[in-house]
């Protein structure tokens, strides 16, 4: 099954709709119970957060015409989970810096097939994400290689096949674009020497505009002539120009295709790597090991989170009712996420994780964001 990822701007009614806030005509109600949700911040929140960061950073306001909160859509199985999409967010936040705070995963919507009734399910999943760069507080720019790594993300983490050309087909697929594209600037070139050469070798001679006199004889017109000599240089030399140009337009797309070409290999080098790394290193097992824990422990503090939000002002004053609904949020998760008893159980062997779970469910005490976003946020008021 393929997937893919595509960021536009949210809507205004994004948060309306991803957590079932109104009721839609092409939703199964029966299915909606399925739906996952989790909400680090409303957008409104973070939209007076980026807006504050920007002009504390840059000294300008935000531009009218900035997308700071951007969603997408993304295509998942019938069994993507919770934790899958959480660690999807993790990759987009180290490798291209995109902050995803909102999740909500449709498992309620579809149609039904004309001929045979049949349900068709649409599985998938929103994420609405911060575009502001925390180092320059102004949106992020990407490249069109960024693009194409974040389908290469989405996929890897998801299990699922690239929405495009994959491996060593992509790769075939860009070669053969390339010797396209270098024929295309080989014909450009020809045209390109052949007027040239027309340039060069046009003589006064041959554009000579020739007048009989009153006796017969022939004699050159200097003023047509001259003005003929003008008319075909001007239009080899605009010829020339718009040869120039498209020349250098597909030298460009050459450049692109190749840097495109350089950066699949670069994957497949990684993975090559990777792969002998595993045959390998004795350790590599363990730092997975290590990697799937904090998985699911970033996933137990979003959850966390998001229960203390939904009910900031539930009775917690005692050890015994932190106790039964962490057990209650760790039951959830185990069956949302197919995730073991005994992982729960590792990680609460850890008294670090112990403390930080009932840091956040004490009063007074939700924090949407990683102590480092909020550092590097915080506004700086001046007293």
């Amino acid at each position: 099954m393929k997937t893919s990822i595509n960021f536009k701007c949210v809507k205004d009614d994004s948060e309306v709709h991803n957590f079932r806030k109104k009721s839609y005509d092409y939703i199964r109600k029966d299915l909606t119970k399925n739906n996952e949700y989790w909400l680090g911040e409303k957008i409104a929140i973070r939209r007076n957060k980026i807006e504050q960061y920007c002009k504390e950073k840059s000294g300008r306001k935000l531009q009218k015409n900035a997308m700071p909160i951007r969603e997408a859509v993304v295509v998942i199985k019938e069994k993507t989970t919770m934790l899958d999409l959480q660690n999807l967010a993790k990759r987009l936040e180290i490798e291209l810096k995109i902050r995803v705070f909102q999740i909500a995963i449709h498992k309620d919507e579809g149609h039904f097939d004309k001929d045979t009734k049949e349900w068709k399910p649409n599985y998938h999943a929103h994420l609405v994400a911060d575009w502001q760069d925390i180092e320059t507080g102004k949106t992020l720019k990407h490249k069109s290689l960024d693009y194409v790594k974040m389908q290469d993300i989405t996929a890897e983490v998801l299990g699922m096949e690239r929405g495009a050309f994959g491996g060593k087909n992509r790769l075939e697929a860009l070669e053969f674009k390339i010797s396209k594209k270098e024929e295309e600037l080989n014909q450009l070139q020809e045209k390109i020497d052949l007027i040239t050469k027309e340039l060069q070798g046009k003589s006064l001679n041959d554009l000579k505009i020739m007048k009989n006199d009153l006796l017969g004889f022939k004699h050159n017109d200097k003023v047509k002539t001259l003005e003929n000599y003008e008319k075909v240089i001007k239009s080899l030399n605009v010829k020339l120009d718009s040869l120039n140009q498209n020349f250098k337009k597909k030298n460009e797309e050459v450049i692109k295709l190749k840097d495109n070409i350089s950066f699949i290999n670069n994957e497949n080098s990684n993975l090559k790597i990777k792969n002998a790394k595993i045959l390998t290193d004795k350790d590599f097992h363990a730092q997975e090991k290590n990697e799937y824990l904090n998985s699911v422990l970033q996933l137990f503090i979003n959850e966390t989170k998001y229960n203390k939000l939904r009910d900031p002002y539930k009775d917690r004053s005692s050890n015994g009712i932190l106790l039964k609904e962490v057990q209650q949020i760790a039951s959830k998760i185990m069956e949302k996420n197919q995730i073991p008893e005994s992982t729960i159980d590792t990680l609460f062997s850890n008294e670090k994780v112990v403390s930080i779970i009932s840091q956040i469910l004490k009063p007074n005490s939700v924090n949407n964001e990683s102590n480092e976003n909020q550092q590097k946020r915080r506004p700086r008021f001046k007293r």
